[in-house]
């Protein structure tokens, strides 16, 4: 949770979705950061590029983390590790809409948007976001730097390695692994492991080419 006034980084799509929580929950937005100046629909300050954020002391602020992931979380990642580095925290951040067991583990960074379901003993690691109307049954293993997007089921005792992108609407079944930078496109069914650094698509999901 944000204990702390709060700069934003980025100013696209998943930012505007970040921005809202943050202001339903009173949360005091200091500005946000970006390659440029751009139209923020809630008129939140524009502070100058990611390196503004520099002039002001980690003791003093904690970030949010509002780059997106369409496909890659990579960059995500770096923003994160770059801040973490320099001493910064990031917020983390549930709407209020969402439903976390009490026994849920988030890490630092997670973003747990609007309808989400988390059931108990999942653990979430750092800078995941589990997007809206997502669900996530009990004792799965979500890795860092993860993206479970809009209307994802994974079922029971799933594993998943860091790194990975979970498309739009996929449906996982139970106990299964899937590993690292691992991207599954939008709707697929998944009913087999997966390694590391795959690219699977369809139902039932099959690797695809690049």
């Amino acid at each position: 949770m944000c204990s702390k006034p709060v700069i934003i980084v980025g100013n696209g799509g998943h930012a505007r979705v970040l921005t809202e929580v943050l202001l339903m929950q009173k949360k005091q937005i200091l500005g946000y950061t970006a390659p440029t100046e751009e139209q923020n629909p809630y008129n939140i300050t524009y502070l100058g590029t990611d390196e503004a954020i520099l002039q002001h002391e980690p003791k003093r602020v904690e970030l949010v983390n509002a780059i997106g992931s369409v496909s890659s979380t990579k960059f995500r990642a770096h923003i994160f590790s770059f801040f973490k580095s320099r001493g910064y925290r990031f917020c983390t951040i549930i709407h209020p809409s969402a439903i976390v067991s009490s026994t849920a583990m988030l890490g630092e960074g997670v973003q747990i948007m609007a309808g989400a379901v988390i059931q108990p003993f999942v653990r979430i690691g750092d800078n995941t976001i589990v997007n809206t109307s997502a669900s996530i049954d009990h004792d799965c293993y979500i890795g860092d730097h993860c993206h479970i997007a809009p209307g994802c089921v994974l079922s029971g005792s799933i594993t998943i390695g860091n790194g990975t992108h979970i498309g739009t609407g996929t449906n996982i079944i139970q106990n299964i692994k899937i590993g690292k930078n691992v991207i599954i496109g939008a709707g697929s069914l998944v009913l087999r492991n997966i390694c590391d650094c795959k690219k699977v698509h369809g139902s039932p999901a099959k690797e695809v080419s690049e």
